[in-house]
């Protein structure tokens, strides 16, 4: 479960990441109160949300490039100061009084930008620290890493924001990126397995486009990752809702259903952490599951009841975002892995800005219940229609088995149209 922790590049990046990551938690559910505080909408929620992955769905593949044509280590030194400068900036605004919120969509919308060539770099150089034999390991520790945050940051925040307001939280998330900062001077260069860095030339990003335009076992997952990420994982709007407008409690709520769906989400991480492999038929049944709990969860009559069911929704989502992210990353040559992370990247984050605000504005004129019910259940229908599409390109048949609904190869000289 833990068999890359053994490198030590990857373990100095590790403990770096996850004192940064419950800065950014923190952040996250210090952010959302703040904009529910100063507006009382639920759709500004969804704007701010919208505004700090725009960037990510307008300028993610060009992130990519940069990431294929640019040295890993110190590209990612240089994008972790800069996501620090903007939680200090944040917390400069607040604890003076003088926030407005546009200046937090204006620092969100920053952050995204940042973020745009962030995320393929560093999801990429997980490769060059443990090499390829390592890579799925170390895709579900990093994901066990961000969750295992997910549990201390919320609960922190809600307790700051109670105690002393926002603009702690924001400090103290600037100044968590000095530590994976640190992790990254600190590594050995010689220990590492970079990878080629391509020379700048014209029509990279067409050329990523169409590699990954030619393969099925990456387009599919990709899409289906789309679909869930633009309406399936908007817990900002729906829980800050949920927490002030249905159970009416304070940031302690919001920041206890947040810490509820990272105990789920940590147990995927650690359980995706001992599979050896990457399978597209899991990737199909735990998203399906997870929109249906979604759909469940969100009619759901009691507090308790809701909160409980947040913990499978984190587990199947997490499940989700690591079988894709590693069956990916491993399907694809190492010279196209920044462009291809980057798609994915950008379909998976970068549709937000399209679907936070249309939930956002379903959450607030036809109450959260429904807001939520239909992410689950566009989440559901996506799963639906991507694993028959993938059982078709397999040339599989769907068999009902005493076991429940499986995937079988179809009878030789059975054609794809039957």
């Amino acid at each position: 479960m833990f068999s890359s922790l053994r490198v030590r590049n990857y373990r100095l990046f590790a403990t770096g990441q996850v004192v940064s990551n419950t800065g950014t938690w923190m952040q996250r559910i210090a952010q959302d109160w703040l904009v529910l505080s100063l507006t009382g909408s639920a759709s500004a929620v969804g704007i701010t949300i919208a505004l700090q992955f725009l960037p990510m769905l307008l300028f993610g593949l060009y992130g990519g490039v940069l990431a294929d044509r640019l040295p890993k280590r110190p590209l990612l030194i240089t994008t972790q100061a800069a996501m620090g400068l903007t939680g200090v900036a944040l917390a400069v605004l607040t604890l003076t009084g003088q926030v407005q919120v546009w200046h937090v969509y204006l620092i969100a919308f920053l952050l995204g930008l940042v973020t745009v060539v962030d995320n393929p770099a560093r999801q990429t150089f997980v490769a060059e620290m443990v090499g390829p034999h390592q890579l799925a390991n170390a895709v579900s520790l990093n994901s066990a890493n961000f969750q295992s945050a997910r549990l201390v940051g919320p609960a922190v925040a809600g307790l700051l924001i109670t105690a002393f307001g926002s603009g702690w939280a924001f400090l103290l998330n600037g100044l968590s990126y000095a530590a994976p900062v640190a992790g990254l001077l600190l590594m050995r260069p010689a220990e590492l397995y970079p990878t080629t860095v391509q020379p700048r030339a014209k029509g990279q990003l067409r050329e990523g486009l169409r590699y990954v335009a030619g393969r099925p076992d990456l387009v599919w997952p990709i899409v289906l990752v789309g679909f869930i990420g633009t309406f399936g994982f908007n817990f900002p709007i729906w829980l800050s809702a949920f927490a002030d407008d249905v159970f009416h409690g304070d940031a302690g709520t919001y920041g206890l259903f947040n810490t509820l769906i990272a105990v789920g989400s940590l147990a995927g991480a650690l359980l995706a952490a001992r599979r050896g492999r990457s399978r597209l038929r899991l990737l199909v049944a735990a998203a399906a599951l997870f929109g249906a709990l979604e759909v469940v969860t969100a009619f759901a009559p009691g507090h308790w009841l809701f909160a409980a069911l947040l913990v499978p929704i984190g587990m199947f989502g997490l499940t989700v975002n690591v079988v894709a992210n590693s069956s990916v990353q491993m399907a694809t040559d190492p010279e196209m892995r920044g462009r291809v992370m980057a798609l994915f990247m950008m379909v998976f984050t970068g549709g937000t800005p399209l679907g936070a605000p249309l939930v956002g504005w379903i959450t607030d004129h036809f109450g959260p219940r429904i807001g939520m019910a239909a992410g689950g259940a566009v989440a559901l229908a996506a799963s639906v229609v991507v694993g028959l599409v993938l059982a078709r390109v397999g040339d599989l048949r769907m068999r009902v088995t005493r076991h429940g609904v499986v995937f079988v190869p179809a009878p030789r000289g059975a054609t794809l149209a039957a």
